[in-house]
């Protein structure tokens, strides 16, 4: 197996008990890391200068729709109301199976221009097999880690989800393939009724797999009594947005151990909701992120870090102000706290914690090289762009490197992407 050891750079491990970032060689063995530290041993390893760069673990994108690629920025305008009905309403059927894979591929390579190596691709148009099959190609082609968290147009509430098409999927393609695993993105207990909500929990459950959904058309509906009466509720709940949810509602799925995925940038200007961030982290959890839909917001999990950040910390300021007629004289929430959301939260959610989202001997070699200036090397992490993304390694390969994305025909892409976009263009209503 290849070795290589990463030499010269400021770490940011994300693991607790060690400091923010230290001077630290990483030893990368096959896909992953055999040690991180001073003095290790080299021998038969490629070794790579990386001085005056910051490592840290991959990004993980929780919640992303990468099937909406081709339509990137059509909806920036858009209210959620108007997502609903150009999106699902009139767009998303005219989607072909080669939409469906150039818009998860191009979505899931802009991801890891962007230092994402892990995201939840949450696929809720796979009106046949066929369609569903396309998508995990594009997924499989980019070279990213995913979760395909497999859902279904919108239909009845008391539609269950298609159990048939998810063993389908667990016996195909994705059992072979070493960076891909599936999950269920369910219309979920908001949007279900209870009897349809608990058989999709379940379903799930006997699975063994991640059941993911939208919460953000107001209070918890009866389909979410009914799962957690079914003692359903888990560490394999994945709830997005959170729209709605009472407090005693964060504190039940809190106390579940259920994660919760925030998606600030789009939920401030579709109209879902304020961010969770607060409520989660009042409870002692705290939140991963997303970014949605390229067709709405930026695919850039570093920028909704920040604005979650920022958002709650002027939450905070605010009810300080009221409380005491100042802002508060320290940061309530730490540049760290919002690097770990969009590394270790998001690994958690996706049921992959054990495997990335920290960087320690033993878990998957899944790692950026930021090319910025460091005096402080989180807020260079938290602060970077694309372009200071300067290498990306998932599963000991290098993804991106120089700059430069590697083994992909981006021309190619580039020419399939905007021939999608012709076709689907035009059904955009209004």
């Amino acid at each position: 197996m290849s070795r290589t050891l990463l030499r010269g750079a400021r770490v940011i491990t994300m693991v607790p008990h060690r400091p923010d970032a230290e001077h630290a060689d990483i030893l990368i063995d096959g896909d992953s890391i055999a040690g991180i530290g001073e003095g290790l041993d080299a021998t038969g390893a490629e070794i790579v200068d990386v001085t005056g760069r910051v490592i840290m673990p991959g990004l993980v994108n929780a919640h992303l729709h990468t099937w909406q690629t081709a339509l990137r920025g059509v909806g920036t305008d858009w209210t959620l109301a108007d997502y609903l009905g150009r999106m699902h309403g009139a767009v998303a059927r005219h989607y072909r199976p080669e939409d469906m894979r150039v818009g998860t591929l191009a979505g899931a390579l802009s991801q890891l221009d962007r230092g994402t190596t892990t995201v939840g691709d949450w696929c809720h148009n796979t009106p046949t097999p066929d369609h569903t099959d396309a998508a995990i190609d594009g997924l499989a082609a980019s070279g990213i880690r995913g979760v395909f968290l497999h859902g279904t147009p919108y239909s009845a509430a008391d539609a269950g989800h298609p159990v048939d098409e998810i063993d389908r999927l667990l016996d195909g393609p994705i059992a072979a393939h070493p960076l891909l695993t599936l999950g269920m993105a369910v219309r979920g207990p908001q949007l279900s009724t209870p009897d349809a909500a608990v058989a999709d929990f379940r379903a799930a459950a006997e699975r063994g797999l991640v059941v993911s959904m939208h919460q953000s058309g107001g209070e918890p509906g009866p389909g979410w009594d009914a799962v957690r009466d079914a003692g359903l509720l888990s560490t394999t709940t994945n709830v997005v947005h959170g729209a709605g949810l009472t407090d005693d509602w964060f504190k039940t799925l809190v106390d579940s151990g259920a994660s919760f995925t925030s998606t600030p940038e789009n939920e401030l200007g579709q109209g879902h909701c304020f961010p969770i961030t607060g409520h989660v982290l009042r409870l002692g959890a705290a939140p991963s992120l997303g970014t949605d839909t390229d067709a709405v917001t930026p695919a850039d999990v570093l920028s909704a870090a920040r604005i979650a950040l920022a958002h709650q910390r002027g939450h905070d300021h605010d009810h300080h102000r009221r409380s005491t007629g100042s802002f508060s004289l320290t940061a309530t929430i730490t540049a760290k706290q919002a690097l770990a959301w969009a590394t270790v939260e998001g690994a958690r959610a996706l049921g992959l914690a054990d495997r990335v989202g920290r960087l320690d001997a033993g878990m998957q070699a899944d790692l950026i090289v930021i090319d910025a200036p460091a005096p402080n090397p989180v807020a260079t992490a938290l602060h970077a762009t694309a372009g200071d993304i300067e290498a990306v390694m998932i599963a000991g390969r290098w993804r991106k490197r120089d700059h430069t994305l590697l083994d992909i025909d981006l021309d190619t892409v580039r020419t399939q992407l905007h021939e999608s976009a012709g076709h689907l263009l035009p059904h955009v209503t209004g």
